[in-house]
């Protein structure tokens, strides 16, 4: 019996399937990068914002601190006018949130 060496070795047909398939396919990946990044501009701002806003404490101290002081000094003011604004301020804007939401 004869051996038929014209059959292709498995090595062979691998790198022939994997040249056709780089051939024939985009680099998507580059294709996916450049269409992203100019996607949204403000993606970089979001993450700046984002750490930001972990690297900053949540709660300033200092103010707390100095509030307190005024306080216990009875030097702290209180204005009704700012304070009645904002808290009509806070509930239109909670009306108007439960308006768009329902």
């Amino acid at each position: 019996m004869k051996v038929d060496n014209s059959v292709p070795s498995l090595t062979n047909v691998s790198a022939s399937i994997e040249k056709k398939r780089t051939d024939t396919t985009p680099n998507t990946n580059q294709e996916y990068l450049d269409t992203t990044a100019h996607l949204n501009p403000r993606i970089t701002q979001q993450k700046t914002i984002g750490s930001n806003l972990a690297t900053s404490p949540v709660i300033d101290t200092a103010r707390v601190q100095e509030i307190k002081q005024a306080i216990s000094e009875g030097n702290f003011k209180i204005n009704p006018e700012v304070i009645a604004d904002r808290l009509l301020e806070t509930a239109k804007e909670l009306i108007q949130s439960k308006k768009g939401g329902s």
